[in-house]
């Protein structure tokens, strides 16, 4: 089944945002006493705000301590809760601080969700336990798929969770083992069984895996380990925090021609790592756009800071079951969709075959290309090249054939080339 995906909802036009914030500077006036209390309480101390009331109907408890304690506060403006409103993907910009370490750093908090989004998932646990759309949830949780798993199951199984989100939908039971293994939101992590999480804590995995996977992406394929993950940090209640990384990959788009193609070197080397690598685990892409990546400030390292949709294909199991054209190289078709960051994919074809190219193209057509659209311009992070090199042509027909084909399997041949032209451009050779 083929799947074209749009970009996600929540990016306001300028009319609409100016529209906004002249209300919003209305309602600032007729509420300024509730305004200056929200500027002065630290809300990511208070239960209710982090939704710890909703456990297990959540995300995890591992920070709470530190959320409970104080040691996370919003940054200046994240304070105001009349901005909620413009913030529709609820993420949210803090600083945490150690006691003992002394001074702060800059984390990212997420919701993993709109309010819509959660409201619909309060609503779909009710109904599924009472058959009305408002309930306890710490009631109803019991009562729902995710606590299939409760009891002395041992483990968590393909047949259990298949097709419940990107993530899962075509695991092996060894990917399966890998998140239970390193589930974070437990204090016996290390192992795979089940039987060592509490019923509790297998609910908040099941319903994680379910609403949105991206915190499972992060603890199972660690920054740690040289995975390019944003690092997860914890949860507590609904509220997840990871690590700050930098500015988002859309604010170098007119940065210096040796900047952009160093970060365009380092987009295909991460193509290449979530394709190839030694765990052979495919991890693709699904979701590929300018705000889903973002830059170290010091390290210039590019890494990936929006994981929700992330399709993990296990090449061993598949060189195991030889599915029908398994072996046979798969091509990704080019979609000239007239939307921005589109991508055509058939998720049932990136499961069932060793070697695909979905990654080049993703990064290619979305990214790097002149085929690249975002924010209304056009021309891909490669645009206006030095004359010598737009004279020269390669990077050009490189960049072309990786995003639209013109040969069979010319996509893989043309990925592997501008990994190296870049890396020459750039003084990255190894």
């Amino acid at each position: 089944m083929w799947r074209l995906v749009l970009p996600k909802l929540g990016r306001l036009s300028r009319s609409l945002k100016l529209a906004a914030l002249g209300s919003l500077l209305v309602l600032m006036v007729l509420h300024s006493p509730s305004l200056l209390a929200s500027w002065q309480r630290n809300e990511l101390a208070d239960r209710r705000f982090l939704q710890l009331n909703k456990c297990p109907a959540c995300f995890g408890t591992s920070w709470c301590r530190r959320f409970l304690n104080g040691q996370v506060v919003f940054e200046a403006w994240g304070r105001l809760r009349l901005l909620d409103f413009l913030n529709v993907k609820n993420v949210y910009f803090a600083q945490y601080g150690e006691p003992r370490e002394g001074g702060r750093r800059r984390v990212v908090l997420k919701r993993l969700g709109s309010q819509r989004e959660l409201a619909q998932l309060d609503q779909s646990i009710c109904k599924r336990a009472t058959g009305r759309p408002r309930c306890d949830l710490l009631q109803a949780m019991p009562r729902t798929e995710f606590a299939r798993l409760n009891g002395d199951v041992r483990l968590l199984t393909p047949e259990a969770v298949e097709g419940w989100s990107d993530l899962v939908h075509c695991p092996s039971q060894r990917l399966l083992d890998r998140l239970v293994r390193r589930y974070a939101e437990t204090k016996d992590s290390g192992s795979f069984l089940l039987r060592n999480l509490k019923d509790s804590e297998r609910m908040q995995l099941l319903l994680t895996l379910a609403f949105n996977p991206e915190p499972l992406v992060l603890q199972s394929f660690p920054s740690d380990e040289g995975w390019p993950f944003a690092k997860y940090l914890g949860a507590c209640g609904r509220m997840v925090a990871v690590n700050y990384v930098g500015e988002e990959l859309w604010s170098y788009f007119n940065a210096p021609w040796e900047k952009r193609v160093d970060l365009a070197w380092q987009l295909m080397e991460i193509a290449e790592q979530l394709t190839n690598n030694d765990f052979e685990f495919a991890l693709y892409l699904l979701d590929v756009s300018f705000d889903n990546f973002a830059v170290g400030p010091r390290d210039g390292k590019v890494i990936i800071v929006d994981a929700e949709n992330v399709l993990v294909a296990d090449k061993r199991l598949i060189r195991q079951n030889k599915p029908e054209n398994w072996d046979v190289w798969y091509e990704s078709k080019f979609d000239d969709c007239d939307k921005e960051a589109c991508l055509s994919f058939s998720k049932e074809i990136l499961c069932a075959r060793a070697t695909v190219d979905h990654n080049y193209y993703a990064v290619c057509q979305n990214l790097l290309s002149r085929h690249a659209t975002w924010r209304g311009t056009s021309g891909g992070l490669l645009h206006d090249p030095p004359s010598e090199i737009a004279k020269d042509g390669r990077l050009e027909a490189l960049l072309d054939e990786c995003a639209n084909p013109k040969k069979r399997y010319g996509r893989f041949q043309a990925a592997k080339e501008l990994r190296e032209y870049l890396a020459q451009l750039s003084n990255n050779v190894r």
